[in-house]
């Protein structure tokens, strides 16, 4: 198996509070984590909880491999990426994304790419271009790549980017207009069957524009094995398309909710794969 497991601390281990989560997924026995924005709506947070967030990593021996930019997950927001109203608060977040990013040697930032706001679609693609132009160059700094995610349509209504095609669609017209080559898309495997999209034919004919990949079981989002999708064919197919550590890549972030709603109750499909 060429593939590298990380655990995403904001969907997992969250019975304990946020900084002793990294040391709860270290006992566990993984090495690495992912985190959606961890800092609330904050997007300056006080270098105080920075540091706070970067020592918890550290004292837990868990590098960081990914992180979402500001995304205001917590008020029912899909990102801001897109959100003309936003854009000052997107770009200050990038600039911390990126400073942790670089003190961590995580590469993966992820922009969600924020709600639809009826009438104003093409206003929206233009904040598009300004936001990711910057997130781009900010993150070609420090050899980082921006991420573009698709959700499904059932859970996030009103989120425009729907599927793998819409996806590259966007990163193509991003990087068209503003010349960045660090762009990828983030293939989670839970959203794209949630939209009915064949992940077999997914994989094998986009994983070389994988940056990053999360997974999750449906209709739940359980952990692997607790519900409808063969993950064994899965990660033979993400390894035979060339998605491998081998790659440089090869990243599986497991971002799902426990299906008995305890942590540690839900890793028994990884037995076989260690």
């Amino acid at each position: 198996m060429t593939l590298r497991f990380d655990i995403n601390l904001s969907i997992l281990f969250t019975e304990l509070p946020l900084l002793e989560r990294p040391a709860a997924a270290r006992a566990a026995g993984f090495t690495a984590a992912e985190f959606w924005w961890p800092f609330g709506t904050e997007a300056v947070p006080s270098d105080k909880d920075v540091d706070a967030f970067l020592a918890a990593l550290d004292n837990a021996g868990v590098s960081l491999v990914g992180l979402n930019f500001l995304d205001d997950l917590s008020v029912g927001s899909r990102g801001l990426v897109s959100v003309p109203e936003h854009a000052g608060r997107f770009r200050d977040s990038v600039d911390v994304a990126v400073g942790i990013a670089e003190r961590t040697g995580c590469r993966n930032l992820n922009a969600l790419y924020g709600n639809r706001i009826e009438g104003r679609v093409e206003h929206q693609r233009d904040v598009v271009l300004e936001n990711l132009e910057a997130a781009t160059a900010a993150a070609s700094r420090i050899g980082a790549t921006v991420l573009l995610e698709a959700l499904n349509a059932i859970e996030s209504p009103a989120y425009p980017i729907t599927s793998t095609a819409a996806a590259l669609a966007e990163i193509d017209r991003v990087a068209a207009a503003t010349g960045a080559t660090n762009l990828a898309f983030l293939c989670d495997l839970y959203h794209l069957a949630r939209m009915e999209e064949d992940l077999f034919e997914t994989i094998a004919a986009h994983a070389d524009r994988f940056g990053h990949v999360q997974i999750a079981d449906i209709p739940a989002r359980g952990e692997p094995d607790s519900g409808a999708l063969d993950f064994s064919a899965l990660f033979k197919a993400l390894t035979e398309a060339g998605y491998t550590a081998e790659s440089g890549r090869g990243w599986v972030g497991l971002e799902y909710k426990p299906s008995t709603g305890i942590t540690t109750d839900s890793f028994e499909w990884m037995e076989p794969l260690s």
